[in-house]
């Protein structure tokens, strides 16, 4: 809820599975947030894919689609293909990599239910975590969707659609620093999925969201 005279500061972004930190440290600065669901679909994203760290090194986790990951649907459009278990490969992942987090108890519930659903569009499963992450972080934006495709924007508004993918998330290092689960082995590994985050430093993770980048 935006106070009396507080600037009201407007945010376009990609939609996300489980977004990096860098990401959710850029939705945590605005108060009205439009997730982007008019763009074509693109492959080679975050949009299904997110980054988690096992004890030999990161290990992506991609939802696979219909129609592949080449397809040229809007991202409202997308299917999520159900034809290999995928959530339990997820599922065992996680758990394999944060089983030992400080906090993986306190979340596990949570993260497990989300992956039970059945969403039938990658944008819906991206809105559920999405949601679901607002509230354990209670992020204060207002989140809604795009309601058409505009290649570009007013001044006034942050557009920061496609600044984050797989190819450069760790290039930019503007994240918090934390211990992390196999830090030991693989040293650390910064702009993760949020959930590396959560599940290491629980109620600590928001306000390490709102550092300054």
């Amino acid at each position: 809820m935006i106070k009396q005279n507080e600037k009201i500061s407007d945010l376009i972004i990609d939609s996300q599975y489980y977004g990096s930190i860098n990401y959710y440290k850029i939705l945590n600065q605005f108060s009205n947030i439009e997730i982007e669901q008019y763009e074509t679909y693109q492959k080679m994203s975050f949009r299904n894919r997110c980054m988690v760290a096992g004890s030999n090194g990161v290990v992506g986790l991609s939802v696979p689609l219909e129609k592949g990951r080449g397809q040229r649907e809007l991202m409202k459009d997308v299917r999520i293909s159900y034809t290999d278990n995928w959530q339990v490969q997820h599922w065992r992942t996680i758990e394999s990599c944060y089983s030992r987090a400080p906090f993986f108890e306190f979340y596990r519930e949570g993260v497990w239910q989300l992956l039970q659903q059945k969403d039938t569009y990658l944008l819906d499963l991206n809105l559920t975590t999405l949601t679901w992450l607002k509230k354990v972080l209670k992020m204060p934006g207002d989140i809604s969707l795009t309601g058409s495709y505009r290649k570009t924007y007013p001044e006034d508004v942050t557009d920061r659609r496609n600044t984050l993918f797989p190819k450069n998330y760790q290039q930019a290092d503007t994240g918090p620093r934390y211990t992390q689960v196999f830090e030991d082995r693989i040293g650390f590994q910064p702009n993760l999925c949020i959930l590396d985050l959560l599940f290491c430093c629980g109620p600590q993770t928001r306000g390490m969201l709102q550092t300054t980048f």
